[in-house]
């Protein structure tokens, strides 16, 4: 009983440090997409999306905000502005 137990709490506390570290790494690397439905299409929110969001705020004098969260009339006036966009 002895043996198995000095085997198992450094397995254990291996297992506790790892996991998180695991998890974590993975977390802050997905797109975002969200339905523009006036122009019948999707934005996705990945490195290039994000540029024209950032730009958008800074013309606008917004503070930033994650497009999520903001108003559904904020969310459309970006939208219509996006598609005005070259590059679109």
């Amino acid at each position: 009983m002895g043996r198995v137990h000095s085997y198992f709490i450094p397995l254990l506390l291996s297992a506790a440090m790892v996991v998180p570290a695991l998890t974590l790494g993975c977390s802050g690397n997905h797109d975002y997409r969200a339905y523009d439905a006036d122009h019948g299409d999707y934005h996705t929110f990945n490195n290039n999306e994000t540029v024209y969001y950032q730009q958008w705020e800074t013309e606008n004098h917004y503070d930033h905000k994650d497009f999520k969260v903001r108003s559904k009339d904020e969310q459309k006036q970006y939208f219509d502005w996006r598609h005005k966009q070259p590059g679109r």
